[in-house]
């Protein structure tokens, strides 16, 4: 402890050694459910580009394809209607959780424009004011299809 810092707490150690031992699950049902996400995405008439490494045309594609074993829960899309539309389209999902913070077993909803990348704005950091994007979660997939499917159609 005196020379590498702090310790994490015998309780802490616990949770993370527990949840360690799901991981592989939960990143299968993770990566199963951004797929059934991305299948409605790409149909999707509302949606005008989507980025997931999976699509052939995601600029990492080759990268995850050859480190990655599947492609994961994130997905990001851009909205045709632009920064109005996707802010209805991130506020009106009820499975999907609007929050900043990603990566948890809930599916959660973000508008970076507005929430993580506001400070970004003008900069050549900025992100796409139609851009929403997703942490997929473990709920039942159709269960998230059907809540994005609904809150897309609200801008169509």
């Amino acid at each position: 402890q005196n020379a590498a810092g702090a310790v994490p707490a015998p309780f802490d150690c616990y949770l993370v050694l527990r949840g360690v031992k799901t991981l592989a699950v939960r990143m299968d049902r993770h990566c199963e459910n951004a797929r059934a996400v991305v299948d409605l995405l790409v149909g999707h008439p509302a949606v005008e580009r989507v980025l997931y490494p999976q699509l052939p045309d995601h600029p990492g594609h080759a990268a995850a394809a050859k480190q990655m074993r599947d492609f994961g829960g994130m997905v990001s899309f851009t909205v045709k209607a632009g920064r109005a539309a996707a802010l209805t389209v991130a506020d009106s999902t009820e499975v999907f959780t609007l929050a900043e913070s990603l990566g948890a077993v809930e599916s959660l909803i973000e508008h970076p424009g507005a929430m993580t990348h506001a400070s970004a704005a003008g900069s050549p950091l900025e992100v796409p004011d139609n851009l929403v994007r997703l942490s997929v979660g473990i709920e039942d997939a159709a269960d998230l299809v059907a809540d994005l499917e609904q809150a897309l159609d609200r801008v169509r």
